[in-house]
C-alpha cells in the first residue's frame, strides 16, 4: 500500500530552536497572567481534561481527582485506568470505585469532587476488538470509546512495539523498532478491508457507538481509515467524534485535512503530549492549527499519566497557557476546555 511507505513516514512538525525562538520569546516574555504558587494550578477551574491516563505504573487516579477538585476542576475522562492486564477490563467499574472514594474525601476536606468517567478501547486489553464487550461496557457506564492505539498496525508501523504484545514467548521489556507495514498488519490491528472498506465488524462496533451515543475516539488510525470512519460516521450523523494529537506521527494531519475532518463534524483534540519534549511540537504551529480550523472544533487535553510528565492537572494549565500566551482569549480557551469537552461527555449538547 502506497501511503504506508517509508519515503511517506510523518512530516517534522517541530520548527529548528533557532527559528523557534523568535517565535517563542516575545510569547514568553509578554505572557503574564499572573504570580503561580506552587502546588496550586491556577486557570484550570471548569476544565475537563478529555484524555488522561491512569493504568499500571502511571499516575494515581484517585490522587490525581484529588488534585483536580482542590483546584476546581470540572472532570477528567480517563482513556485508561487502573489495571487493564491480569483480570477482566472493565473500566468504569474502576472509575465507579473512584468516585466514591473521591466523594468520600471531598467531603471530609470539603472540596467539591470533580466528575470521573471511564473510557474504553476497543483492543486495549490486547484482545481481539469484541462487539459483546463493547455492549457490556457501554452498559457499565463508559462515556467514550477508544478504537485501537498501542496495537494498531498503524503504530507498530511508525514507532514499533512489545514483541510480548504479539509474542507470548518474548521478553516483556523488547521493544522493536518501526515495522514494514506487512508485519504491522499481521501483528497489529487494521480496521479496513483489502477493498478499502471498514471490516464489517468494526462498522457494527460504530453502529452501536453511535445509536448509545458515546463519544468515539479515533485512536491511532491511518489516513485511509480516518477518512472512510469519518465518512461512514457522518452518514449516521454522528457528531461525538474525536481524533487526539493532529500533530503526532500516528496521526499526522495537516491543515487541509484537519479542515475537511472538522467540516464534517469531527473534533480535533490537541494534547500536552504533542508539546512535551517527547514529541517536541511547535506551540507556535499549532495555535496557527487551532486558529486555522477554528476553535468550534477543538479541545485541548493532557493525554498524561507517565511519570515523564507533570500530572494532567498541570499539563491542563500548560497546554492551555501555551495556547492562551500565542493567542486563544479567555472565551476561546473556555470553548476548548470546558464547552466542548462537556460536549464530547455528554454534559450538553
Amino acid at each position: 500500500m502506497s501511503e504506508h511507505d517509508a519515503t511517506e513516514r510523518q512530516r517534522d512538525p517541530a520548527t529548528p530552536v533557532a527559528e523557534r525562538c523568535v517565535t517563542s520569546y516575545p510569547v514568553r516574555r509578554a505572557y503574564r497572567p499572573g504570580v503561580v504558587y506552587p502546588p496550586e494550578i491556577p486557570g484550570v477551574a471548569g476544565m475537563i481534561d478529555v484524555h488522561c491516563h491512569s493504568h499500571d505504573g502511571q499516575q494515581d487516579a484517585l490522587s490525581l481527582a484529588k488534585v483536580a477538585s482542590s483546584n476546581a476542576m470540572a472532570g477528567l475522562l480517563f482513556k485508561t485506568v487502573g489495571p487493564i492486564s491480569g483480570g477482566e477490563y472493565r473500566p468504569a467499574k474502576v472509575v465507579d470505585r473512584i468516585r466514591n472514594e473521591l466523594a468520600d474525601w471531598a467531603e471530609e476536606a470539603d472540596v467539591d469532587p470533580i466528575q470521573c468517567w471511564a473510557g474504553y478501547g476497543i483492543t486495549m486489553d490486547n484482545r481481539p476488538p469484541s462487539l459483546e464487550r463493547l455492549r457490556t461496557n457501554i452498559a457499565d457506564g463508559v462515556v467514550a470509546v477508544w478504537l485501537p492505539v498501542f496495537n494498531h498496525a498503524n503504530t507498530l508501523f511508525r514507532v514499533g512495539g512489545k514483541r510480548i504484545w504479539w509474542d507470548r514467548s518474548a521478553n516483556p521489556s523488547d521493544h522493536t523498532g518501526p515495522l514494514p507495514w506487512e508485519e504491522a498488519v499481521r501483528c497489529g490491528y487494521y480496521l479496513l478491508d483489502d477493498g478499502g472498506r471498514i471490516k464489517p465488524d468494526i462498522a457494527e462496533m460504530l453502529r452501536v457507538i453511535a445509536d448509545a451515543n458515546v463519544a468515539l475516539f479515533f485512536g491511532h488510525c491511518t489516513h485511509p481509515e480516518i477518512l472512510a470512519i469519518a465518512e461512514f460516521l457522518d452518514k449516521l450523523g454522528f457528531r461525538r467524534a474525536v481524533i487526539d494529537h493532529p500533530f503526532s506521527p500516528f496521526v499526522d494531519l495537516d491543515t487541509p485535512l484537519m479542515k475537511q475532518l472538522t467540516h464534517a463534524g469531527i473534533y480535533l483534540n490537541f494534547t500536552y503530549d504533542e508539546l512535551s519534549p517527547l514529541l517536541g511540537v511547535d506551540p507556535a504551529r499549532m495555535y496557527e492549527s487551532i486558529r486555522a480550523v477554528g476553535v468550534e472544533h477543538v479541545t485541548l487535553s493532557s493525554d498524561a499519566g507517565e511519570p515523564l510528565f507533570p500530572n494532567s492537572a498541570e499539563c491542563m494549565r500548560l497546554i492551555s497557557a501555551y495556547m492562551a500566551a500565542f493567542g486563544l482569549t479567555e472565551s476561546e480557551i473556555d470553548i476548548t476546555c470546558r464547552r466542548n469537552p462537556s460536549r464530547i461527555v455528554g454534559l450538553a449538547q
